[in-house]
C-alpha cells in the first residue's frame, strides 16, 4: 500500500467511524487470550533481538514498545533483498519482504516466549493469509523471522501448542524462517503511533492493541514506551 494509498484508507475509517459510530469498534481485530508458551527460551546475555511480522508494522512496533524489558522496537522490512528495502517498493507486494519489527529486548525482564505470546496475543491476528485486517498483501503476512536455532525451535514449538488448543477460529498461518536481514523503514514511519495518535488508522486498528495488551498483560505492560527517536546510539 502506497503513502497515498493508506491515507485514502484512514480517510475511509474516518468516514465508517463517522457514520457507524456505534458499531465501528466491533470491527476491530480482537484479542485472543492465550497460554504461554510450553517450552521457552534459556535465559542468557543481557540483549537479544527478535523480529515480527504481522501487517502494518505501526501497529506492531507500538505495542513491543509498551512491553516491559523491551529496549528498543524499530519498523523495518524482513524477507527480501537489501536494494528492494524502501516503503514505496515493498508495497507493491513482489519483493519477498513483509513488514517487521525488529524488537531488541533483556531476557532477564521478558523471554522471548513471552513476546511470542504478546505477539499471537494481540499484535495481529495469526490466522489471516497474506493479509491483515484492511491491509492486502504478501508484505502484510504473518511471520516470525528468527535469529538463533532456539528461537526457531520455540516458536515451531509454540505454533503447535496453540493450533492444539483450538483458541483461534483457524490454524495459524505464522511463517517460520531463518532472519537473513532486517532494514529499518524510513523516519516517518518510526513511533508512528505514539505520534500520530489520532489518526483514523491508528485510532480504528491499533489503539485497542494497546488497551488490549494493557487488559490482557497488566503485569508486561509499560505505560511509557520506549521510543526509536529516544533509543541511544
Amino acid at each position: 500500500m502506497t503513502t497515498f494509498a493508506r491515507r485514502n484508507r484512514g480517510m475511509t475509517v474516518a468516514l465508517l467511524l463517522f457514520v457507524a459510530p456505534a458499531t465501528a469498534s466491533l470491527a476491530a481485530e480482537a484479542a485472543v487470550v492465550i497460554p504461554a508458551p510450553a517450552v521457552d527460551e534459556a535465559m542468557k546475555g543481557s540483549s537479544e533481538t527478535a523480529v515480527f511480522a504481522g501487517g502494518c508494522f505501526w501497529g506492531v512496533q507500538a505495542v513491543f514498545q509498551h512491553v516491559n524489558g523491551v529496549k528498543n522496537a524499530v519498523s523495518g522490512y524482513s524477507g527480501g533483498a537489501k536494494e528492494t528495502a524502501s516503503y514505496e517498493t515493498v508495497s507493491l507486494g513482489k519483493t519477498g519482504h513483509a513488514e517487521s519489527v525488529e524488537v531488541t529486548f533483556d531476557p532477564h525482564q521478558v523471554s522471548y516466549g513471552k513476546l511470542l505470546q504478546v505477539f499471537f496475543s494481540v499484535a495481529h491476528n495469526p490466522t489471516q493469509l497474506n493479509y491483515q485486517g484492511p491491509d492486502q498483501g504478501t508484505q502484510y503476512r504473518s511471520a516470525i523471522f528468527t535469529t538463533s536455532d532456539e528461537q526457531q525451535k520455540v516458536a515451531a514449538a509454540y505454533i503447535a501448542q496453540l493450533d492444539k488448543t483450538g483458541l483461534f477460529h483457524a490454524p495459524i498461518v505464522t511463517k517460520l524462517s531463518k532472519l537473513q536481514g532486517f532494514y529499518p523503514a524510513e523516519k516517518y514511519h518510526q513511533d508512528f503511533l505514539t505520534l500520530n495518535p489520532g489518526h483514523p488508522y491508528i485510532v480504528y486498528n491499533d489503539m485497542p492493541k494497546i488497551d488490549n495488551l494493557k487488559a490482557i498483560f497488566p503485569a508486561s505492560f509499560r505505560a511509557n514506551p520506549v521510543l526509536v527517536s529516544k533509543a541511544k546510539s
